[in-house]
């Protein structure tokens, strides 16, 4: 079989000097770490022309029947930890004949290259690539991995498969599962199995859509680092308080607890309608009488200054000399209010004998940053006996930043 290993079988036994255990033990030509002693296996990836991650120990069936074939390549088959990791190489296209199918049930099997070291363990000294066989069932698991060995595939068997029932329907069957392994300090290639760790902090790895670092037992997006902007759905929750997440299309900030809307430029908010209505009220009312128009209200998120500019403006006019209309705003967070109407925030008509526009602006400061406010129109007149009217009514909210 074309299947060999470097520093495998040691050339003497007794004569001193260096061995082939001291050899893979040896940080010469270092791979990935994946412990202070051991090395993380894995195939070596590249192919040829760059068209591929990875070409080698790729296995695949051409034609109907048993027999599958294995690709020529290279790979690192870490051992226990005191016999080293064992580079192996396939130097031709191998093919892998599989059992005939169970006549009830169909089963895993799993395609290895397997390191076998009677230095350690056993009584043989070679390497192979082997089929290990799994257990029929009707919902069938995979066998479990032999030590000393690479896992490269998975194929799924069949009930009842064979040469004579046309074998094993290969598209569909085989589930690869090489991954890779790549020098110290490289960024590691990503593969199918998804969940190989890291080997020290720092170590980084190449998802074929972004950049990850290994960090204290998880991959760690790269622009989940500081100052970066997480990429929709990379984040649930927040690494650090001042993160920042683009969530469909807006941009939020993790406050150590929740995400909330990050407030560097908050738009203005408006709230118009031209209907009508009148008040008799000398205490301050959200409601107009005898309209079909809403409650004006204008909803904001207070930006990082905490400030913003409320204008309130309508069309109006009192029934009675000396008499007058007012408009002002509430501001509530929440419900709870957290600046109530007052004569001193609001615009004056106070003319009789027709109507006319009036308008005043104020600020408000004090507002919690990020969080959403509600401005809701306020009305007043200065006597119960008349009614005061107010038409074409607005409320806007600009913030300060």
């Amino acid at each position: 079989m074309p299947v060999r290993s470097a520093w495998l079988i040691n050339r003497t036994e007794t004569e001193s000097g260096q061995s082939r255990t001291d050899t893979r033990l040896s940080p010469t030509g270092t791979l990935a770490p994946s412990g202070a002693l051991t090395t993380a296996s894995g195939v070596i990836p590249g192919s040829l022309n760059g068209e591929h991650l990875m070409s080698g120990l790729y296995v695949y069936g051409e034609a109907t029947g048993m027999t599958a074939n294995v690709a020529p390549g290279r790979a690192v088959v870490q051992g226990g930890a005191q016999a080293g990791a064992y580079p192996v190489v396939l130097t031709d296209y191998t093919p892998v004949t599989f059992e005939d199918g169970d006549p009830l049930n169909a089963r895993v099997d799993l395609v290895v290259v397997r390191v076998y070291d009677a230095q350690f363990e056993g009584t043989r000294t070679e390497a192979t690539l082997e089929i290990v066989k799994g257990t029929p069932a009707s919902v069938p698991e995979p066998p479990a991995l032999p030590d000393g060995a690479l896992l490269l595939a998975q194929v799924t068997v069949p009930a009842g498969a064979s040469v004579g029932t046309g074998g094993i329907d290969w598209p569909t069957a085989v589930y690869d599962l090489r991954h890779s392994t790549v020098a110290v300090g490289g960024i590691l290639a990503e593969a199918w199995n998804r969940d190989v760790p890291g080997g020290y902090k720092g170590q980084y790895r190449d998802t074929s859509a972004q950049l990850q670092r290994w960090d204290d037992g998880r991959w760690v997006s790269y622009p989940r680092q500081v100052g970066g902007i997480a990429p929709q759905g990379a984040l649930a929750a927040g690494d650090y308080a001042g993160q920042y997440r683009d969530e469909g299309g807006r941009l939020q900030r993790w406050d150590g607890t929740v995400w909330r809307p990050a407030v560097a430029a908050p738009a203005s908010a408006y709230a118009f309608h031209s209907d009508g209505g009148y008040t008799t009220s000398t205490t301050w009312v959200e409601t107009v009488t005898d309209t079909t128009g809403p409650t004006i209200t204008a909803t904001f998120t207070a930006p990082v200054s905490g400030a913003v500019l409320v204008t309130v403006g309508f069309m109006g006019y009192p029934l009675a000399d000396g008499e007058w209309a007012k408009m002002s705003a509430n501001i509530r967070k929440n419900g709870a209010l957290v600046l109530a109407a007052d004569e001193t925030r609001a615009a004056q008509a106070a003319h009789k004998g027709g109507s006319h526009s009036v308008c005043h602006t104020f600020r408000v400061g004090g507002l919690e940053p990020g969080a959403t406010h509600t401005a809701v129109s306020a009305y007043l007149t200065s006597a119960a006996s008349s009614r005061a009217w107010f038409d074409n009514r607005y409320l806007r909210v600009d913030p300060v930043l």
